[in-house]
């Protein structure tokens, strides 16, 4: 996810959002935006080395909707069906967006704006089940996706609650979805995926991962992670690592004390010792 007018101004932190070497294709870039030049450009410019460009209007945090993007765009139909035209005709590969049902209970809006979608000739729509004022609250709407879903001849994927197989498979069955998104359940999570895949395959949950793989996967990440800037990387890590760590033995300590670790071998250090007490 990045923001069009940090593409327009060739923001150099934004690039290093943007960097996709070695990773694996199909890749979507997800911009917001709602100042129409901005999100041309970031148009033409990603879809030289995207597959997919994803517009965000579904993004419930202030210093985005304060800015008149993200979900607030829910609330001006016809600025966001400008903003649709404007990336759809600039960019060369499929165009997708991402909303939620609504800003309000008031403004429950995710099959109207799905309709202008389809009409600009955005590819597929994802829907998050809430509005933008409900956050993470409560529970997502699968009746409003659901209607989405019949509301538009593209594709239309599934968002919010998806956290383990039975819940994929229940957005499935009843909202007639043709794809899941998963979001916060893959924090700590990112098996959650393969296991998911594979039950909806099969009908078997695979066995839980061992504690050993876990903390190989962690290992990977941390190495990953601190490529390009050692220090915020550690700083940033701590939360992946309290996420991954989650509901293990006496995981609230383990958490405290990694949140006073600045570098690297040190996170390292104490991950190891952690994990051998498991």
């Amino acid at each position: 996810m990045a923001s069009a007018k940090a593409i327009y101004y060739n923001d150099n932190k934004t690039k290093k959002l943007l960097n996709v070497d070695g990773e694996k294709r199909p890749i979507s870039f997800q911009i917001f935006g709602s100042d129409e030049i901005s999100l041309a450009y970031s148009a033409k410019y990603l879809s030289e080395f995207a597959d997919i460009i994803d517009i965000n209007m579904g993004c419930p945090a202030p210093k985005v909707v304060k800015n008149g993007d993200g979900s607030k765009l829910l609330l001006d139909l016809e600025k966001a069906k400008k903003v649709m035209e404007a990336v759809v005709k600039n960019s060369k590969v499929p165009v997708t967006l991402k909303i939620r049902k609504g800003w309000d209970k008031e403004h429950i809006v995710a099959c109207e704006i799905a309709k202008i979608a389809e009409r600009t000739g955005i590819s597929a729509i994802t829907v998050h089940g809430r509005t933008r004022t409900e956050y993470y609250g409560g529970m997502a709407d699968l009746e409003i996706i659901k209607k989405v879903k019949e509301s538009v001849k593209i594709p239309v994927i599934g968002n919010g609650d998806i956290i383990d197989e039975e819940t994929a498979l229940r957005m499935f069955k009843e909202t007639n979805v043709d794809g899941i998104m998963i979001g916060r359940a893959a924090f700590g999570n990112p098996w959650i995926f393969k296991r998911i895949i594979h039950y909806l395959q099969t009908g078997e949950k695979l066995e839980n991962i061992t504690n050993q793989e876990k903390l190989e996967v962690i290992k990977e990440h941390i190495k990953l992670a601190t490529k390009e800037n050692k220090q915020a990387a550690v700083f940033e890590l701590r939360k992946h690592i309290a996420w991954y760590t989650k509901n293990l033995k006496n995981s609230s300590e383990f958490r405290n004390s990694i949140n006073k670790i600045e570098n690297e071998e040190e996170l390292i250090e104490k991950i190891n010792e952690y994990f051998k007490t498991l």
